[in-house]
């Protein structure tokens, strides 16, 4: 049963009468100039801010994002609020220059993203605790208090009535501000990176970690995409807050400062009805012939932001390998790689993608012909591009050395239209649910990566047909609006806990 509040009217409010607020750090759209000096919007790109629109076309949402463009901040210092979805609103959180670079091109990236995708130990090299700590102290603590004052302005707003959802690593902290400032708030923070296991916490301080587990200990609920990161989480808080909390492993419940913490796992998936849209859209088929000129009679893909977490170097190296190995396929395979550019300026992604493209051309001098190269990168942000590769892989490599989920290995068995098999690193959190219809990826093993590739070529024709449907089958079990439903009835099963434990009282 769910507890229900009266709304205005007096009649007992339903759970999608009651405000959402939805706080993330990029929001559904983002502003830019043209060229004429006007002020124009566009959709946003980011996994996590397409995920989070489903929500508004239902439900009234309050959502409150970091306003990342030039364009963006002259919207947020104009208007306090923006129109947004069915009767709800976006309020733009402007961020100083001075905390935005520590907090963004810093802390968060790359400090917490390598950390938290198991590439600590690039960072070790460089002696951490200076900039950790100028980071935290000018970047990430008072965006973070910036965030949370903007929701406490909305909790102000609406009362008990709202639900405050927080999204993602760039707000550790704001649950503890938030939690602090209005006591009786009903948080839930949903966690989109994977949480790795205590050890490869000790690239950070003691006291950061410290920090950052106390912050999301003040949220009612906490999800994650996998049961291995919410397991991982429970160990970390043990680890560095030994003596201040209780935890029940088997429920996933733990105790701190004499509140209850749900933690638990909620896998994202894809949104079936736009992914098919887009699919069947005048761009996507704009782009097939060009990109079917390019495939070969046996073709391998990968679709990912250009990011030393997805290993794209690895891959290479692998295909090159393959190469290397089997002569006979030589002009008869071709890899196309949709290469989405990520965080340029930052100097460990930009010093990542030099390697890459070296290595790409060294390839293709080395087993090119007048008539074949080997590789093609694409290296834009352009999806109706990529969805017309996916629809054409005879093997879609996804060999990340972490990641959270990774939904381009659930849209490429949903658009694929050659049976198209998966090589899916074991450290994807998708692999969890599809680990019974792919090829087992070992991301740190180049070897064991190019023998994947290799076996994935070669399947009879039956089995990648049986391997392609039972793909399908696991992502339609679960899609986008089930991860939405389940994380929004933990929310109101919280608020009903919590009304129960006052009735008691």
């Amino acid at each position: 049963m769910v507890a229900t509040a009266p709304n205005r009217d007096g009649r007992a409010a339903s759970d999608d009468e009651r405000p959402l607020v939805l706080v993330s750090n990029r929001g559904p759209i983002e502003h830019y100039f043209d060229e004429a000096g006007e002020i124009k919007t566009r959709k946003a790109g980011g996994g996590v801010a397409v995920a989070l629109a489903a929500a508004t076309r239902t439900r009234r949402v309050s959502w409150i994002a970091g306003a990342c463009s030039a364009a963006d901040r002259s919207i947020a210092q104009s208007f306090k609020t923006l129109p947004w979805g069915s009767d709800g609103s976006l309020r733009l959180v402007s961020v100083p220059e001075v905390a935005a670079r520590p907090y963004y091109n810093s802390f968060c990236n790359p400090i917490l993203w390598f950390i938290q995708h198991s590439l600590g130990r690039e960072l070790r090299s460089r002696g951490l605790d200076r900039e950790v700590r100028e980071s935290w102290l000018n970047g990430y603590v008072p965006v973070n208090r910036l965030f949370a004052d903007a929701v406490i302005s909305e909790i102000d707003r609406y009362g008990t009535r709202a639900r405050v959802m927080l999204h993602d690593y760039h707000l550790y902290l704001a649950p503890h501000l938030i939690r602090r400032a209005r006591p009786a708030a009903l948080l839930q923070q949903f966690i989109h990176i994977p949480w790795p296991e205590p050890s490869l916490w000790s690239a950070l301080p003691d006291w950061v970690v410290r920090e950052i587990c106390r912050g999301l200990l003040a949220n009612d609920s906490l999800a994650f995409q996998t049961d291995e990161s919410a397991k991982n989480f429970v160990a970390t808080c043990e680890a560095y807050l030994a003596g201040d909390l209780r935890a029940a492993e088997t429920q996933m419940r733990m105790t701190y400062e004499g509140r209850n913490i749900h933690v638990w796992s909620n896998p994202i998936s894809i949104d079936l009805a736009e992914l098919d849209a887009l699919s069947e859209s005048r761009e996507v088929e704009q782009s097939r012939p060009a990109i079917a000129a390019l495939a070969s009679e046996k073709t391998i893909v990968r679709v990912d932001r250009l990011d030393p977490s997805k290993n794209v170097l690895r891959g290479f190296e692998a295909f090159d390998l393959l190469l290397r190995r089997r002569l006979d396929l030589q002009e008869h395979v071709k890899f196309l790689a949709f290469l989405v550019p990520s965080r340029e300026g930052i100097p460990e992604y930009d010093r990542y993608a030099e390697r890459v493209f070296a290595l790409v051309d060294s390839i293709n001098r080395r087993f090119g012909t007048p008539k074949w190269s080997p590789i093609t990168v694409f290296h834009e942000q352009n999806r109706p591009q990529a969805m017309a590769g996916l629809a054409l892989y005879d093997v879609l490599l996804v060999n990340s050395v972490a990641d959270g989920m990774n939904l381009v290995s659930k849209e490429g068995p949903m658009v694929n239209e050659r049976d198209g098999v998966v090589c899916l690193s074991r450290t994807a959190g998708s692999y969890e649910q599809l680990r019974n219809s792919v090829v087992t990826v070992d991301p740190l093993d180049v070897q064991k990566t190019s023998r994947a590739l290799e076996m994935a070529l070669e399947l009879p024709p039956q089995v990648r047909k049986t391997m392609a449907a039972m793909n399908r089958s696991a992502i339609e079990s679960h899609q986008l609006t089930d991860w939405l439903r389940h994380l929004l009835q933990d929310i109101e099963l919280t608020a009903w806990r919590g009304e129960r434990q006052l009735v008691s009282v």
